[in-house]
Formats: C-alpha cells, sequence, structure tokens
C-alpha cells in the first residue's frame, strides 16, 4: 500500500532508506510499487550523485545479503520498466505505427510473392516471357489467375486476397492518421505522415526532431553513404513518396523537401500538444510548398 504523497526528498536519501543523523532508516517495505513510489520523490543532482554500496544497505537493515539486494532491486526495475511501457503502449500512436509497419511488410509480400510467381510461369510458359515483365500488381495478378498452372494460380489468388486486406489497412490508417496526427496527415496523407511517426518513434519524438532531420527520416542508407565515402548527402527521405516531392522538377525538389520538411515539423508539434486540425496552418503550409514548387495559386 502507498502512503500519501511523498516528501521531497533530498540526498543523502536513497531508494532503501534515509540518512538521518549519520544513520540510515530503512524503507519500510521491499514492495516494488512502494520503493518506486520513494524514487519518483528523490531529487539527485548527477554530476555528484554517486551510487551506494550494496553493503549500506545491508548495514542499514534493509536486506541481509547481496544477493537480496539484487533481487529487490531488479523488482523495482522490473516494475519500473513495465509501468513505462504500459504508458508508451497506451498511446494512440503506437497502434497507428504497428499498422503502417504491417501496411508496409504486406506490399513487401505482395510484391515479392507476385515477382516470383510471375517467374515461375514464364520458365513453365516460354511465350509468355517476353511480356510479363511489364505487368505489375493487379495486371500480374489477374495474369497468373487467368492462365497459371494450378499452383500458381492459388499463390496468386492469396495475392490478391493480401491486396484487399492491404487496401483495407490503408484505409483504417488514413482514418486513424487523421484522428492521432491530424494535421501532419492533412499536409503529407495520412499513410505518409504515419511512416514519419514510425520512424521517429512516436509523436513526442516527431515533435522533437528539427526540420533538417525530418526531411532525411527513412534515408538511413544513403546518409550513412554520405558519411563513409563522401557521395552526395540524401535531399529526402519518406517525404519523397509524397506527390508534391516527387512530382517536382528535379532542381526544385530539394526546395520542396525543405519547406515541406519545416511544415511537418510544426505540424507535428501542434499535433503533440494540441491536438486539434489547424485549417488555417494547413493552408499556410500548402501554399508554402506550392510555391517552393514553382506552382502559382495559394
Amino acid at each position: 500500500m502507498i502512503p500519501g504523497k511523498p516528501r521531497s526528498l533530498s540526498m543523502p536519501s536513497y531508494w532503501f532508506g534515509d540518512v538521518t543523523g549519520g544513520k540510515c532508516t530503512p524503507a519500510g517495505s521491499h514492495d516494488p510499487e512502494y520503493l518506486s513510489f520513494r524514487l519518483d520523490g528523490i531529487r539527485t543532482e548527477m554530476e555528484s550523485f554517486c551510487p551506494p554500496a550494496w553493503e549500506a544497505a545491508r548495514d542499514s537493515g534493509f536486506v541481509s545479503s547481496r544477493g537480496e539486494y539484487i533481487r529487490v532491486l531488479r523488482e523495482v526495475c522490473i516494475y519500473r520498466a513495465e509501468k513505462a511501457l504500459a504508458l508508451v503502449a497506451a498511446r494512440p500512436e503506437q497502434e497507428l505505427i504497428q499498422m503502417v509497419h504491417m501496411r508496409d511488410q504486406l506490399d513487401e509480400v505482395i510484391n515479392l510473392v507476385t515477382g516470383r510467381a510471375l517467374e515461375w510461369h514464364a520458365a513453365r510458359s516460354p511465350e509468355f516471357s517476353r511480356k510479363f515483365r511489364t505487368l505489375k500488381g493487379k495486371r500480374a495478378l489477374e495474369a497468373l489467375v487467368a492462365g497459371g498452372s494450378p499452383r500458381v494460380r492459388g499463390i496468386a489468388t492469396g495475392m490478391m486476397h493480401l491486396s484487399e486486406v492491404k487496401a483495407d489497412l490503408t484505409r483504417e490508417i488514413e482514418q486513424m492518421a487523421g484522428e492521432v496526427i491530424p494535421n501532419c496527415t492533412g499536409l503529407v496523407g495520412g499513410v505518409v505522415a504515419a511512416r514519419l511517426l514510425a520512424a521517429a518513434g512516436g509523436l513526442e519524438a516527431l515533435a522533437r526532431l528539427p526540420a533538417g532531420t525530418i526531411q532525411v527520416l527513412g534515408a538511413r542508407t544513403a546518409l550513412f553513404a554520405h558519411i563513409r565515402s563522401g557521395s552526395a548527402p540524401p535531399k529526402h527521405g519518406i517525404i519523397y513518396q509524397y506527390r508534391k516531392v516527387h512530382g517536382a522538377k528535379k532542381g526544385r525538389r530539394g526546395k520542396v523537401s525543405r519547406t515541406l520538411a519545416a511544415k511537418i515539423a510544426l505540424a507535428a508539434r501542434i499535433d503533440y500538444f494540441r491536438g486539434e486540425r489547424d485549417e488555417e496552418f494547413l493552408d499556410t503550409a500548402r501554399a508554402a510548398v506550392k510555391r517552393a514548387a514553382g506552382e502559382s495559386g495559394s
């Protein structure tokens, strides 16, 4: 049972007891929740803080051996870790992150298996080998279902079902992203916004990132290649998937990327601190991206 609000403790007070008059009085319980509650009430100056040796806990009477000290400390650490993870898992963006990861993996599986099935079908039907390379996505699967061997048809049918699952999941992502990160979604769409959220690790983390980092989120390989070999630095990462970036003229993509990243940084902060869609901000942000792309109009 946790007592009332803890008093503000100052060193030398430790998780296992308080030092008063040169003597350490042990904490009243080994309960992890109670000891964690004590920790939350202790302020330390990290520059001068020196963790006590386990002997101090033994000498105070809190534990009788090093093994008991480690066991109690371990239980406290596990309790605090579980509590912290529960708080993170309860955030609505965590489900959105898992959903966008699942969608991207479904996309990888569908493309990989469809490509392999086309190769298999071409090996069985040489007359098909010259035209199958132009087939992609749904058209490729339809061709396999119509003319493949029984096994290839079964695989293609399964991939078509997965494509339907991916489409349904995409719609759910768009809807949830509009609720969790409404301004980021209004700026770049739900799927791109969710991918940025996942790459950052959460809404709070995304809201703290500078625009320059947001601009290259997802471009890790190119960024490390630039650091190692001195190749040209990446101009964009995930935001390249947004139509205003990949559709911009080559000479303007860098400018569009920088402008868009700056607006996403602001949108993420509005989403984190206010959580409401700001139409005035979105209109201004879209107009700025259009100007960066060399488009006329607001």
